[in-house]
Formats: C-alpha cells, sequence, structure tokens
C-alpha cells in the first residue's frame, strides 16, 4: 500500500459514501416495490434443481464426506504454508492456482502478500470444491444438472474476492490513495446505471456518449432504398468507377443495429467490400412495439430478405445476388434459403454465415434457460411488456455467459475503481440494442 491518507478526510469520504449508498438503495426499493406483487419468485427454475440436487448428494453421503476430507487437506496445507510466511519463511509451490487464462489475479499482491495469497488460494479451493462435487450429484436430468452447475459457477464468479473492496488489493491502494473517492465516483457510476436501468442495474461497458451513429460509427454513405413495417433496405453508394454484376445483401440479426460489419472507418466490412466493387445493401431492422406483436418468424422472412432481395432486383436489373448471414441474421438466411430451394428457386449465388447457428439440437450453455418453465414465464413477461422483449433482458443473459469478462470486471472497474467505461465502438454497437 502507498500513502497515508488523512484520517478526518478518510472518514468524511466514508460517511459520504454511506449517504449514497442509502440513496441508491432506497432508490432500487422504490422502482421495484411496485412490480413485486404477484411476481414468480422463481420464474428461472433454480430453486427446483437444486432441491433435486441436494437431494442427490444426501443420497451419497460417502463421495460428499471423501471429497470434503480432501478439501480439509488441502486447506491445511494452505494454512501450513501460510503460516510460515508469516515466520518469514520463502513462499512454497501453491495449493491452487489459478487457470491459465484466468487474468483476475494477475495484480502482484496476490502473490507475493501473504494474506492476498491466502485468500486467493482460499477461494480457488472453495469454489473447485464446489464445481467438482456437481458433475455426478446433480440431477438424472441432463437440463437440470446443467442448469445446477451453470447457476453454482455464476455464484463462485460473483463472490471472487476481486469483487469486494476489502479483499482485492488494487481496490485498497486506490481507496487509500484517493481518500476513499475512488468508491464515492463508483456509487455515482452505480446509480446512474440504476437509473439508466430504471431501478434495474444495467452495468455500462462503454462511454455511449463518445459515439453517434453516422458521426464516427456506420459512416460508410448509403441512402434507404425500401422501407416496410419490419425494416429498412439500405444501399450503400459505390466507391469505384464500375461494380461487380452480382450485388451482396448483408442480413444482421434483429436483436440489434445495422451496422456490426460498418462500425468506424477502419473497422468497417461494408467500406472496405465497396471499396472492392461490391454493391452492398443492407437490411435495418425495425426496434418493435406493441403495433408490431403479432408478427412471426414467416413474417420477419418475407418482409426482411424476400422483400430485400426483389428490392435489389429492381434497382439493380441483377436476378442473383450473394448474401452474407450474421448472428440471428444467418438463421433467417438459411431458413429462407431453404424456403426458396423448396419452391425450385435459387437466386443466392453464396451464402457464408457469421456467428449464425443452424442446427438447434444442442446450443451450448443457453440451453439453461430454456424449458417450458422458462419459456412460459418470459411469454408472460413479454405479454406484460405489449408483445416484445428488451434487448437489455437479452444482453443480460449473453453476459452471464461470460460473467467475469462482461460482468465482474465492468463492476471493479466502474464502481471498485470508480472508474470511467472505456471507448469501444464494438461494445457501444453491443449496447445499442432492440426489442424483440
Amino acid at each position: 500500500m502507498t500513502g497515508t491518507p488523512d484520517q478526518d478526510a478518510l472518514a468524511e469520504r466514508f460517511r459520504e459514501i454511506t449517504e449514497r449508498s442509502q440513496r441508491v438503495a432506497a432508490e432500487f426499493a422504490a422502482r421495484h416495490g411496485a412490480e413485486a406483487g404477484g411476481a414468480d419468485p422463481d420464474p428461472l427454475g433454480i430453486g427446483k434443481a437444486f432441491l433435486e440436487m441436494t437431494a442427490r448428494m444426501m443420497a451419497d453421503p460417502a463421495r460428499m464426506m471423501t471429497a470434503q476430507a480432501e478439501l480439509a487437506q488441502q486447506y491445511a496445507r494452505l494454512w501450513q504454508d501460510t503460516a510460515r510466511r508469516m515466520m518469514g519463511g520463502e513462499p512454497v509451490q501453491p495449493v491452487a492456482e489459478p487457470e491459465p487464462g484466468d487474468r483476475r489475479f494477475k495484480d502482484t499482491a496476490w502473490r507475493e502478500n501473504f494474506v492476498f495469497d491466502f485468500i486467493k488460494q482460499s477461494y480457488l479451493l472453495s469454489s473447485r470444491f464446489l464445481l467438482g462435487s456437481l458433475p455426478e450429484a446433480a440431477s438424472a436430468d441432463r437440463h437440470e444438472a446443467d442448469k445446477v452447475a451453470f447457476y453454482t459457477r455464476q455464484f463462485v464468479d460473483a463472490m471472487a474476492p476481486t469483487n469486494f473492496a476489502a479483499t482485492n488489493p488494487k481496490v485498497l491502494r486506490e481507496t487509500l490513495d484517493s481518500n476513499g473517492e475512488n468508491l464515492l465516483r463508483g456509487f455515482e457510476n452505480m446509480l446512474r446505471d440504476l437509473e439508466a436501468g430504471k431501478g434495474q442495474l444495467r452495468i455500462a461497458q462503454t462511454d455511449m456518449s463518445a459515439f453517434e451513429v453516422g458521426r464516427n460509427v456506420a459512416v460508410t454513405p448509403g441512402k434507404v432504398v425500401l422501407r416496410n413495417d419490419l425494416m429498412e433496405l439500405i444501399q450503400y453508394e459505390p466507391a469505384t468507377e464500375t461494380v461487380h454484376e452480382v450485388p451482396l445483401l448483408i442480413v444482421p440479426p434483429w436483436i440489434n443495429k445495422f451496422y456490426i460489419l460498418d462500425l468506424t472507418p477502419e473497422n468497417s466490412f461494408v467500406r472496405w467490400a465497396v471499396e472492392q466493387g461490391h454493391t452492398v445493401f443492407v437490411i435495418s431492422w425495425v426496434n418493435p412495439d406493441s403495433r408490431l406483436s403479432d408478427k412471426a418468424f414467416e413474417d420477419y422472412m418475407a418482409e426482411g430478405p424476400l422483400a430485400a432481395l426483389d428490392a435489389i432486383e429492381r434497382i439493380t436489373g441483377a436476378r442473383r445476388a450473394n448474401a452474407i448471414g450474421y448472428c440471428l441474421g444467418g438463421t433467417l438466411l438459411a431458413v429462407t434459403l431453404a424456403w426458396l430451394a423448396a419452391r425450385g428457386e435459387a437466386p443466392i449465388e453464396s451464402a457464408p454465415y457469421f456467428a449464425s447457428l443452424v442446427d438447434f439440437s444442442e446450443v451450448g450453455e443457453l440451453g439453461v434457460f430454456i424449458d417450458e418453465e422458462q419459456v412460459s414465464a418470459l411469454e408472460a413477461r413479454m405479454d406484460k411488456a405489449g408483445g416484445v422483449l428488451e434487448g437489455a433482458d437479452m444482453a443480460t443473459t449473453f453476459n452471464m455467459l461470460r460473467a467475469n469478462d462482461l460482468i465482474w470486471s465492468f463492476v471493479i472497474n466502474t464502481y471498485l475503481l470508480g472508474r470511467d467505461p472505456v471507448q469501444f465502438e464494438l461494445l457501444f454497437r453491443i449496447a445499442d440494442s432492440k426489442r424483440m
């Protein structure tokens, strides 16, 4: 630690922190109290899955006793090693070390300071014990077992010592060096995010004010050539004297804005494509509200790729086009091609897919959110919201898949260290989401 803060100044700052924390708590309670009545306390079915896991663990006590005995041995060795270091002994081989890709414990204090080294290793031992005891004991049902494993990992990630001011050496240094001003700024940031989420915490991952569509993102020149209920079709201006005969249609997902492939000029696929002589069209999906709640997947196909292909033929005279499908836009494009093939039509010359899923028989960890109980709860929530799902809700789901990188790293940087979000155009585009 560096510096010796003025104790009176430090006390004053923590008093301010307490006042601000009370304000944040009151804000949260006021905004959520009205929505709490009659709500399902467990819409994701987590409690049921963990109750079944507990019953199965109790049915095999020998296995749990063996695991606990092994954990006790590891802790005994850790205590011995820590006591040796307290007495001035040299560090020995750690009982538990972070995984090679784990960036949470990069600060040298996690290795050089025996207190933080003990905290780190005890966390790693306990978390690995929790996660390691699940695979065979969680549930006879694969889906329920995956759900238990997923939410156990969410708990383990949340309880990391890096996520708490008192057990994060970097945060402690910053707190002492700044007389607690980092925590004050962090609470201001938290209040800002609560206000932006209307009572629900929406962690700002980037500085949204640093970017503006048409100013420093999505600046490739173009114009809207078709508009219907679900989309606008943008045609980009050519950048060459002659163009290729076959135009290019890009189908992005309808849960994000159109410019994923047209970020800054240096990172714009669209800009590159027109400079190579391609005539580029991009679908820009509408941000739906209750008026469009009756629109279905087939409507997105008819008013999206199919309508775009008809317009492209009218504008360019080309009867065939290349197409790119991005994310869910690729799924829609694949279904469209299958439908056209069934009719004996083949207007697409080539169709590469970027980050798109077509076979949904194995969707990975997203599968923990898919069962009758959760889908019914989601549909009820959408009905209450006028038939739409907020983009921020979908973003939360994806963030949970990589919680340490997409949730907790921002909690540390924004709330504990009190720093402003970084300026990153890709995160701006992700945050600039749409309803579904």
